[in-house]
C-alpha cells in the first residue's frame, strides 16, 4: 500500500515508478560549458583533456554533484582548446596536463596524479571520497592504478603518441 501510495509498481518481480510525474533533468555537460576557460569566481582549478573521453565523463559526474552540493567552487580548464595556456594555470603546460591530472588549489599550490584527485573531490564536496583515496591503505592501490591508466589512456581512447607533444585531435578510424 505505502508504495503503491508514492507511485511505485511490481511488475515481473521488477519494481517500476508508475504515474510520478519527475521534473526533465539538463544533460550534466553542455558541449559549450566543459570547453571553455576559468572564470575569476572560482578557487579550485581542474586541468582535463576535453578530447577524452574518459576523463569528459568524471567532469561531467563532478560538474553535477558540483551544481547539486557545492555551486561554483571548481573551475574545470579543457586544456585541448587551442587558447590554453599554462602560465594561466600553475604554470601547467599542455605537456605536463596530459601526462597525469593537475588541480591547482585555492592557494595556487599545483596538485598531480592521485592528490589532485584528493583535492578537486573535496572542493565539489566529496571529501570523504578524497580522504579515502589518500588514506594509507588505500593510497599506494590508487597510485598503481592511477600509474596504469595515466600511462595508457590515449591508446584506450583512440589517441596514440601523437598526442603527448603539441596538440592532437581524436583520430577517426
Amino acid at each position: 500500500m505505502f508504495s503503491r501510495a508514492l507511485g511505485f509498481s511490481r511488475i515481473s518481480g521488477l519494481t517500476r515508478l508508475s504515474s510520478v510525474s519527475w521534473p526533465r533533468v539538463a544533460p550534466a555537460l553542455c558541449r559549450h560549458q566543459h570547453r571553455t576557460f576559468d572564470s575569476e569566481s572560482t578557487q579550485v582549478k581542474v586541468l582535463y583533456d576535453g578530447l577524452c573521453p574518459i576523463c569528459v565523463a568524471e567532469i561531467r559526474f563532478l560538474q553535477f554533484v558540483q551544481r547539486n552540493i557545492k555551486p561554483g567552487r571548481v573551475n574545470f580548464v579543457d586544456i585541448s582548446l587551442a587558447g590554453y595556456d599554462g602560465a594561466k594555470h600553475g604554470n601547467v603546460s599542455y605537456e605536463m596536463a596530459m601526462e597525469v591530472m593537475h588541480v591547482i588549489d585555492e592557494k595556487e599550490q599545483v596538485h598531480r596524479g592521485v592528490p589532485a584527485f584528493a583535492v578537486m573531490y573535496s572542493a565539489v564536496g566529496l571529501g570523504w571520497l578524497g580522504r579515502l583515496m589518500m588514506s594509507a591503505p588505500v593510497r599506494p592501490l590508487m597510485d598503481q592504478a592511477y600509474a596504469v591508466f595515466a600511462r595508457n589512456r590515449l591508446k584506450w581512447t583512440g589517441r596514440g603518441e601523437e598526442c603527448s607533444k603539441g596538440r592532437c585531435e581524436k583520430r577517426t578510424r
